[in-house]
């Protein structure tokens, strides 16, 4: 087992150097120098020299690699030239704002689909069924930026509940921070809500139909309790799997 372990590792960190090797000739073979384009095409060429000089650019591509990589164990990612910010704080600050946005997304679809898919269940073949199941496909069907589009020239431009985007200001309170996220999570929603509920009923239909809870039933207990205690406790199992596949997507 600690062998495989270490074959594991030893391929995964092998994996890691040579994908970072084609990252780094990736780079380097953009047209144009980095320092040029930087200061733009009017910049004369001591400036430009003076600038390849402070970034390395100058240097022999080995040098230039074995600069980069050091810096990047360390977590030493460097400052951008667009933003002249340090790169580990804007991967750091838009994380943060992606990470906001998937869990309010995920706290609005669990639920909402799971009580969808268990409705559909159990009715079944009605109305409601082919509403919660078609509507929820048609819904995943539509890609993130067509319900973006969507959302704001109805709720944002034609009725103006929410605002336009996405980016809240610093130091905005909870309530401002949803504001502004509520749309960009409802699409989400929209697009999630049919791999779960789709789910939640196919198990909740399966659980329905056991002996388990055709003997609950026999036994006289109340509708509440055998939805509650035998057919939510044993559907929702292979609905966690399908939640967690979303929560990576997210």
């Amino acid at each position: 087992m600690a062998r495989f372990l270490a074959k594991r590792v030893a391929l995964g960190l092998t994996t890691l150097l040579l994908l970072s090797i084609v990252i780094f000739l990736a780079a380097q073979v953009l047209p144009g120098d980095v320092a040029r384009r930087i200061l733009g095409p009017f910049a004369d060429q001591a400036s430009v020299d003076a600038l390849s000089e402070e970034l390395g650019t100058n240097r022999s591509l080995p040098a230039q690699y074995w600069d980069w990589i050091s810096h990047f164990v360390t977590g030493d990612l460097g400052q951008s030239a667009v933003n002249k910010r340090p790169v580990s704080d804007i991967i750091l600050d838009a994380t943060v704002a992606s990470g906001k946005l998937a869990l309010l997304a995920f706290i609005i679809v669990v639920p909402l689909a799971i009580v969808g898919g268990v409705i559909a269940a159990m009715n079944e073949g009605s109305f409601r069924d082919r509403l919660i199941s078609v509507g929820g496909l048609s819904a995943t069907a539509i890609p993130e930026f067509v319900w973006a589009v969507i959302f704001i020239l109805i709720f944002a431009l034609g009725l103006g509940f929410f605002p336009t985007t996405a980016q809240f200001p610093d130091g905005a309170s909870v309530f401002t921070q949803l504001k502004y996220l509520l749309l960009p999570a409802l699409c989400l929603v929209c697009v999630l809500f049919g791999y779960i509920a789709r789910m939640a009923r196919a198990g909740t239909i399966e659980a329905l139909e056991a002996d388990y809870t055709r003997t609950a039933i026999l036994k006289g207990l109340p509708q509440r309790t055998v939805i509650r205690r035998h057919v939510l406790r044993n559907s929702l199992l292979p609905t966690i799997a399908v939640v967690a596949t979303q929560a990576g997507y997210l």
